[in-house]
């Protein structure tokens, strides 16, 4: 409250200004940091008892219904009156009933037969001849199981000589001189990090089978098979960085110390997505700026990120384009809800009629070319919308409240005000 009365809970009456208009501001300014406080409490409690899902609840659209209708109706004039809806075109919908089991699983007949009453023809006192089949497929699985692949690498000599001895030369090997063969390897480490599989678990898992692989030891495995990987990453990473979009997020993950025994740290865990859906995964020990910076380099396309600003260095110095994310903006609204219902819930309703378009988009499988008319002209308005009442909110509400700082930042022009491309800039 700079240029006031600096007051705390031990304030008296007394030192309490007399100036009305002074109290005013007072109380306005402190009711607008008792919203604040809210706010952020709030969002601790949910953090740590709540709900994750940033989905309207039923609740929250009944306390609003009068004020969603409103803002609907007048988003649905607005996509009557300036364009039309791209031409969807009809799909010949055929309910064939259970999909097919795919042609290339190995199938396994077993022949059932009649009883050899049912073969015979009591009526013409003769055999019955077989005129077909009738097929009836169970799909089965077989757990995977360990086996010994032996080189049996025969050796050669001359009952002449006297050490002149030739032996077969083993194929190149993913590990020299250990019992992994590649398929374990690529079992282990698949399970590891697409199926979830922790080494500890993988290790109960092959006991069970009779042999004990222990946790160590396939540690070594998935370090030394990391190293043969590495040139296919740093060719994946190449081939990111010529693409003209990328998207970036990162995730913090428990990361074991190696000096304290028992102990973990925060290290983080950077994903890159390219304009083709690749997947490239870059990690780093701590949060810094230096994490996306040497990642990325001189990369100048579009970067599509939240406003961390460990970026904007980057941005600074490599000339690409910052491209924002819906999905970080509308979170802090979604938060809002409970401290701010009534500004929070029209900034809601708006970004759930984006999200419809984008449905809509997903489900009839539009062209580049309808997604992008589709987006100019119904997602446009509705942008132009969130832009105006972000405008006015910026004069209504505390500029440093937990919640409005960081939405303020979607005014600028890698927010609402930036064009709105088709499928490759999102």
């Amino acid at each position: 409250m700079s240029g006031m009365t600096q007051i705390t809970a031990a304030t008296s009456k007394e030192h309490l200004p007399n100036d009305n208009d002074t109290l005013k501001e007072m109380v306005l300014t402190l009711l607008g940091q008792i919203n604040d406080l809210q706010g952020q409490l709030y969002y601790l409690k949910r953090q740590l008892f709540g709900k994750k899902s940033e989905k309207l609840s039923a609740d929250q659209r009944l306390l609003f219904e009068n004020l969603y209708n409103q803002i609907e109706a007048k988003i649905e004039e607005q996509k009557l009156e300036s364009t039309p809806e791209p031409v969807k075109q009809r799909k010949n919908v055929n309910h064939k009933g259970r999909n097919p089991l795919p042609a290339e699983l190995r199938r396994e007949i077993i022949p059932v037969e009649p009883s050899e009453e049912e073969q015979f023809c009591h009526i013409h006192n003769m055999s019955k001849k077989l005129i077909g089949t009738e097929d009836t497929e169970k799909l089965e699985f077989v757990p995977a199981s360990l086996f010994v692949k032996v080189y049996r690498r025969s050796k050669y000599a001359c009952d002449q000589c006297q050490g002149n001895i030739s032996i077969g030369e083993l194929p190149a090997m993913a590990i020299d001189k250990g019992i992994a063969g590649e398929g374990l390897l690529a079992h282990i480490i698949t399970s590891k990090y697409c199926d979830h599989l922790p080494l500890n678990r993988l290790e109960g898992i092959f006991k069970r089978s009779g042999v004990d692989i222990n946790v160590s030891t396939m540690c070594d495995w998935v370090g030394q098979c990391s190293d043969l990987l590495e040139p296919l990453v740093h060719r994946m990473h190449q081939k990111t960085l010529e693409s003209p979009k990328i998207n970036s997020d990162d995730t913090a993950i428990p990361v074991k110390s190696p000096s304290r025994k028992g102990s973990t740290y925060n290290g983080y865990l950077w994903v890159y997505i390219d304009n083709m859906n690749n997947v490239v995964f870059d990690f780093t020990p701590t949060r810094s700026r230096e994490g996306p910076i040497k990642f990325l380099g001189k990369y100048n396309g579009k970067l599509q990120a939240d406003a961390y600003s460990g970026y904007d260095e980057f941005f600074r110095k490599s000339g690409a384009a910052e491209v924002g994310c819906h999905a970080h903006a509308r979170r802090k609204f979604e938060y809002a809800l409970d401290s701010d219902p009534v500004r929070a819930a029209r900034m809601m309703v708006l970004w759930k009629n984006l999200y419809e378009i984008e449905k809509t988009a997903k489900k009839e499988k539009y062209s580049d070319a309808q997604l992008l008319e589709a987006r100019q002209m119904q997602a446009k308005p509705i942008l132009a919308e969130i832009k105006t009442l972000l405008d006015e909110y910026k004069i209504q509400v505390l500029p440093k409240s937990h919640h409005w700082q960081s939405r303020h930042l979607f005014t600028e022009p890698v927010g609402c005000t930036s064009a709105i491309p088709g499928r490759t800039h999102t």
